[in-house]
């Protein structure tokens, strides 16, 4: 019974205006940004500093994100894939703010990566490709990149779907919690990965997943029982022509505590492995315009 509650999740109730207590709370860990039907997850490396993963569709909805949670720095900026609703927001991400380098999948697609690399330029940031088996750290930060494999580079003419499992997908730990990034991996790519996690870092289970592709039906329920995360979030936007997240998705996720942009705005994991806390700021209605126009991704 202690050790049940010692890893109880408390959850503050969402309502706009913000969180019960300031916004962002004190020792918040991860943040998923309400950008829309896209990704931008924020990682935080310091006081001041994070790892940002995915950019989003608006270089103003990522750049405010960033702003609310006071991130001056970017000590590294992984873009998992080149669709836009994981780059086009980059520009905002680097505005005013001292960057690292960035890191993306060894699969290129134009124009977008050319857009990705003409921002990195302007912002005096290197772009490096990364594959499976790669690993980095900043600050209270440390990654493992668990996939794709290098090969995927070789890839001709991809579809989306092959664009989709070309994702960067990492094991971070921030803090002492463990986070599985997904990027926008389709069933196939999870199965791949669900084949490797017996080699993982530390092992297969994990606090929190960023589930894949805004909580598509494309879901591997073998990897979710084999991660057995207490916090899943599923950064999605609420007008979307895909009807993500999908019914079957959340059916997978019963057993964790489920963050959703769409109807929690910016999502936060806040706390101690031992101690986790969830919390919702609120989607800015001032906002919703802005993020209804990235109804695809």
């Amino acid at each position: 019974m202690l050790v049940l509650l010692a890893v109880l999740l408390l959850r503050c109730a969402p309502r706009w205006g913000g969180p019960s207590g300031p916004w962002p709370p004190a020792d918040w860990r991860v943040v998923g940004c309400d950008v829309g039907q896209g990704d931008a997850l924020v990682l935080r490396s310091g006081p001041a500093s994070a790892l940002l993963v995915d950019a989003g569709p608006d270089a103003e909805l990522v750049d405010g994100c960033l702003d609310r949670l006071g991130v001056r720095r970017l000590d590294a900026v992984v873009l998992t894939h080149f669709h836009a609703d994981h780059v086009d927001g980059l520009p905002g991400a680097l505005r005013g703010r001292a960057v690292g380098e960035l890191l993306v999948s060894p699969l290129a697609v134009r124009p977008a990566a050319d857009r990705v690399a003409a921002s990195a330029a302007a912002a005096g940031a290197r772009v490096r490709e990364v594959a499976a088996g790669e690993s980095g750290r900043a600050g209270q930060v440390s990654w493992t990149v668990l996939g794709p494999r290098p090969a995927v580079a070789g890839t001709r003419e991809p579809d989306s779907s092959q664009v989709n499992d070309s994702s960067v997908v990492l094991l971070a730990d921030v803090a002492g919690v463990r986070v599985l990034l997904l990027g926008d991996l389709e069933r196939e790519g999870q199965q791949r990965l669900l084949a490797t996690s017996g080699r993982w870092p530390g092992g297969p289970l994990v606090d929190v997943v960023k589930v894949a592709h805004h909580g598509s039906a494309s879901q591997e329920a073998a990897l979710h029982r084999r991660v057995r995360a207490r916090v899943a979030i599923v950064q999605v936007g609420a007008v979307n022509d895909y009807g993500h997240p999908a019914p079957a998705a959340l059916a997978l996720l019963t057993g964790a505590r489920v963050l959703r942009t769409d109807t929690g705005g910016d999502v936060a994991v806040a706390g101690t492995p031992q101690r986790l806390r969830t919390l919702e700021r609120g989607s800015d209605p001032a906002q919703a315009e802005l993020r209804a126009r990235y109804s695809a991704g």
